[in-house]
């Protein structure tokens, strides 16, 4: 008989391992609390306005790729994506802009408007990050499992001799001397929940990443990403189950039994959980059974930043806005540190606004934008009253847009919804209402972060932001790909081998 999985939660992080354990021959059942898949991949449609609720760049196609060849299929079967040209624009305070892409004689024309040296050492930085993206991409350290001190010490002296260990900024700045091209090499690790100024420069890997795949988007938005994997899954067996929320993770004699949840019991011989971490161990397993995970040391570990997000269907076109437009503040630094370490939310905000109807008019009636407007903030350990101060800060989002230009924005939406991290709590069961899962500061990379495959529990598995790579649609992709791993590696030859 066929091995026997359940995996909790649907997000890519739950797509994807539901098909590659789904392509070696096991019988894959996946659970869903919400109406549909797709996790924090969620969408939306009101009024004809469409919205990605979550995830919106695609990147890193070769690791997108790799989950349909797992399964012995081609990524163009299920869902087109096309390339976008800049990848973002970056308005600064000043209203300087910069179209970031990855020509490097445009990238270069650029910056040497604002700093001729910089310009001169853009391709100097390039060649210095490429040895990271090779480590972590190329030789597979991102889809390895770090489940042992012994596999993080012999990662150690890599980062050492690449000089990953630095903080993101402070790498950057040895190359850029303008405060806009210190923000455009140094801004990535939010996007996964970092902090620039603290995070290693092994995230340095992203925008070299960028350079050399591109940033994508499929027509239709980042769902279509979501019901190609559902898809997939389907076809080759799979068996799904939403509105089903796990209650409990069976165990006995300290191996998993299966899943409780939506009122039945699925017996497993393994388990995977795409739910967030700290809210799987806590949650869905007896502490009893928890010895290195206790409640104690889940609350010690630190969380990313939550978001504020502003989704609005405006019957007015601003071509202004590319399809991935930052609109940042004059404080960099300062900004970050009262996010991360102040957990206030300032008078001040920098702020990613998604537009695919720039790239894909069908996603609004004619003549309107779809827009989610994302602005990073403190996740409920600030103890702020998001109930009593959304609908102020809501309205400042609102003034500040018109104010920058988008004129009587206001007055012409037709659909808004908003999202904080009550909702991260409430909806996505995110501990602490943490937008990214765990950070991901040094102390809390590769080894240090919750393993793939649990410490505690024979046949519980994770996958997700919150372990080992980390957050990001690649980094979510790679964590199946290492749990993976760890399957393999325990049940050997009771699986097909991938690709079947």
């Amino acid at each position: 008989m066929s091995k026997r999985a359940v995996v909790i939660g649907s997000g890519f992080g739950g797509l994807s391992i539901a098909v590659r354990l789904q392509a070696r021959g096991m019988q894959v059942t996946l659970l869903e609390k919400r109406e549909k898949v797709g996790g924090r991949a969620y969408q939306f449609k009101e009024k004809g306005y469409t919205f990605d609720m979550g995830p919106s760049l695609i990147t890193a196609p070769d690791i997108i790729e790799s989950v349909f060849r797992a399964a012995g299929k081609k990524r163009e079967d299920y869902f087109p994506i096309i390339p976008l040209d800049p990848y973002y624009r970056i308005y600064f305070h000043d209203k300087t802009y910069i179209d970031y892409n990855g020509d490097t004689e445009q990238m270069k024309s650029q910056m040497a408007k604002f700093n001729k040296q910089d310009a001169a050492n853009y391709e100097r930085f390039m060649k210095d990050i490429k040895p990271i993206h090779e480590t972590v991409i190329e030789e597979g350290f991102g889809a390895k499992p770090f489940n042992t001190m012994g596999s993080m010490v012999s990662f150690v002296p890599r980062v050492v001799k690449l000089g990953a260990y630095w903080p993101v900024h402070t790498f950057v700045k040895k190359y850029f001397k303008d405060f806009r091209h210190r923000f455009m090499f140094s801004f990535h690790p939010l996007f996964i929940g970092g902090n620039p100024f603290a995070i290693p420069s092994i995230y340095l890997m992203i925008p070299y990443l960028e350079k050399e795949g591109g940033v994508w988007f499929s027509p239709g938005g980042m769902y279509t990403f979501v019901e190609a994997l559902e898809k997939v899954f389907k076809e080759l067996g799979g068996e799904i189950h939403t509105s089903c929320p796990a209650t409990k993770i069976g165990v006995e004699n300290g191996k998993v039994t299966g899943v409780e949840a939506g009122g039945q019991f699925f017996d497993a011989d393994i388990v995977v959980s795409n739910a967030d971490t700290a809210w799987t161990y806590k949650n869905l397993v007896a502490a009893e059974h928890r010895k290195r995970w206790t409640d104690k040391k889940l609350e010690k570990l630190s969380y990313t930043m939550s978001c504020y997000l502003l989704y609005i269907g405006v019957k007015k076109k601003y071509p202004g806005l590319k399809h991935h437009t930052l609109i940042l503040s004059e404080r960099y630094k300062e900004l970050v540190k009262d996010i991360f370490k102040n957990k206030v939310v300032p008078d001040d905000f920098s702020m990613y606004l998604h537009i695919p109807t720039a790239t894909d008019p069908s996603m609004a009636p004619e003549g309107g934008e779809s827009m989610y407007v994302l602005i990073p903030v403190a996740n409920l350990r600030a103890g702020i009253d998001w109930e009593e101060f959304e609908p102020k800060f809501t309205d400042k989002v609102i003034d500040f847009l018109e104010d920058w230009g988008l004129d009587d924005l206001r007055e012409h939406i037709e659909v808004q919804r908003v999202f904080t991290p009550n909702n991260f709590k409430k909806e996505l069961f995110a501990y602490v209402g943490n937008a990214f899962g765990i950070e991901p500061k040094l102390s809390q990379t590769a080894y240090f972060r919750p393993h793939n495959r649990s410490e505690d529990i024979e046949g519980l598995y994770l996958v997700g932001a919150s372990t080992h790579p980390g957050a990001g649609v690649p980094g979510v992709l790679l964590s199946a790909e290492t749990t993976e791993h760890c399957i393999v590696e325990d049940l050997g030859t009771a699986l097909a081998p991938t690709g079947t």
